[in-house]
């Protein structure tokens, strides 16, 4: 299956479970692998064929910044859904969310959870 990748797309959310998280928010990244059949839209050099990065963007936007939620799996679930409601191409997505700055004590680059999803 042909892919088009997003990476390291940056928001500001206020996921997660406990009350500062809510309150004060914080930086999330996500990494989507939009999974369609690529072939017509580079012959026909035609958009329709394709999903507008740009558009997807805004989906993936849209739930970070959006309803906070306790975990960042019901973010990548919210993110797929999301975007198989917007993209009738759209055959399969990877979602990678992760989050740099968890109040974890210790030493550490980020946590992520990622999920890959299949149209039904």
């Amino acid at each position: 299956m042909d892919k088009i990748y997003m990476n390291q797309l940056q928001f500001y959310g206020y996921h997660g479970l406990f009350p500062e998280e809510n309150k004060l928010g914080q930086r999330f990244i996500v990494d989507a692998v939009l999974e369609l059949d690529l072939r017509k839209a580079g012959e026909t050099d035609d958009m329709t064929q394709s999903i507008h990065y740009g558009q997807a963007f805004e989906v993936i936007k849209g739930v970070v910044e959006g309803r906070a939620k306790n975990l960042v799996e019901a973010v990548a679930e919210e993110i797929a859904k999301q975007l198989f409601a917007a993209f009738s191409l759209l055959e399969a997505c990877t979602v990678k969310v992760i989050k740099p700055n968890p109040p974890i004590a210790g030493h550490y680059e980020s946590v992520a959870v990622e999920i890959r999803r299949e149209r039904l």
